[in-house]
């Protein structure tokens, strides 16, 4: 296991430089740069652009020079002096706009997997012991529920249900007066009392989604001949479902910390327009359309290597749940 460990982190090198190519060409596939974004935006208003100023911000930025020398400006400032470059439209450095947001896009992230768990977990263990039961024919309408409405709808009619009879706005992570403020007990309050909407929306489709494939798996399992073979040499039921189908059954679970927790990042992008939400993935959808590259492709790169750990940590954790998976 430790053979395999340390091969999938020296993997994880050439990786990363792959991809960091990739996001490059991706950020720089649409037409034109944020210069000529610039300018149109300014044209739009009515307001003349000086053709030298434009020049002058392209040398600054570097866009009169090749794509190739664009990109090893960008990624040498990565690796040498931890730099992701500057913000074109923010005017400002991307390590400062990037850090809180990214923090707080995993709180919110981490937060929604917690729900995601501790709610399909015994909800699916449920719903495969006791099937064609009430409770399960409950639990399958309410997954079905949640797969099916989009979560920027559920997002809305949460704002209204808060608005109309709780007297209080939802949206946002904070309260007007903790906004800027320094972090303290009554800032951390005030975030978990606007947490659990964000929490409820982003984590219904996932936990209705995990419900069905927890009951489709137990079931899977408490029909096979080694559960039969426990129970007939006198095993008690909840040790034998909690020892044996049940943890072959957690597979799921585990498998989806590689892909589960950059979804929640980058595909949460409308729900937190609509919540009002200071995480990353408006803050990525602003910089494509301003084709500000070096915002765009940091966020861009951290979500990858979020992907590539999670992947890591969810084969590690496979391997130790299910000794019939080894990686040697």
């Amino acid at each position: 296991m430790l053979r395999y460990t340390l091969w999938r982190l020296a993997l994880m090198v050439p990786i990363t430089v792959l991809i960091s190519m990739i996001v490059f060409v991706i950020i720089q596939l649409p037409p034109g740069d944020f210069v000529t974004t610039m300018t149109a935006r300014m044209s739009q208003q009515n307001e003349s652009v000086d053709p030298a100023v434009l020049e002058a911000l392209r040398a600054r930025y570097g866009f009169d020079q090749p794509v190739y020398v664009q990109y090893w400006k960008w990624v040498s400032g990565i690796l040498l002096h931890g730099d992701f470059g500057q913000s074109f439209d923010w005017n400002s450095p991307v390590d400062d706009l990037i850090w809180d947001r990214l923090g707080l896009t995993l709180i919110v992230s981490l937060a929604t997997l917690l729900f995601i768990w501790l709610l399909a977990f015994p909800i699916g263990i449920y719903s495969a012991i006791r099937q064609y039961s009430l409770g399960d024919y409950i639990a399958t309408f309410l997954g079905f529920i949640g797969l099916a409405i989009p979560n920027f709808l559920l997002a809305l009619i949460l704002m209204w249900l808060t608005t109309e009879y709780l007297g209080w706005s939802p949206g946002g992570l904070f309260s007007s007066e903790y906004i800027n403020a320094e972090w303290s007990w009554a800032r951390v309050g005030d975030l978990i009392d606007h947490l659990w909407i964000p929490v409820i929306v982003l984590g219904t489709g996932g936990t209705a989604s995990l419900i069905r494939i927890m009951r489709a798996n137990l079931l899977d399992e408490l029909q096979k001949p080694y559960v039969e073979m426990a129970r007939a040499r006198g095993l008690s039921e909840t040790r034998l479902l909690l020892k044996y189908p049940v943890r072959v059954a957690l597979n799921p679970f585990v498998s989806t910390i590689g892909w589960l927790l950059p979804n929640l990042v980058s595909g949460a992008v409308v729900t937190a327009i609509v919540l009002s939400l200071p995480t990353s993935g408006p803050l990525l959808l602003n910089a494509l359309f301003a084709q500000d590259m070096y915002l765009a492709g940091a966020i861009i790169m951290l979500l990858s290597i979020l992907t590539l750990i999670g992947t890591l940590i969810s084969d590690l954790l496979l391997a130790w749940l299910d000794p019939r998976v080894r990686y040697e």
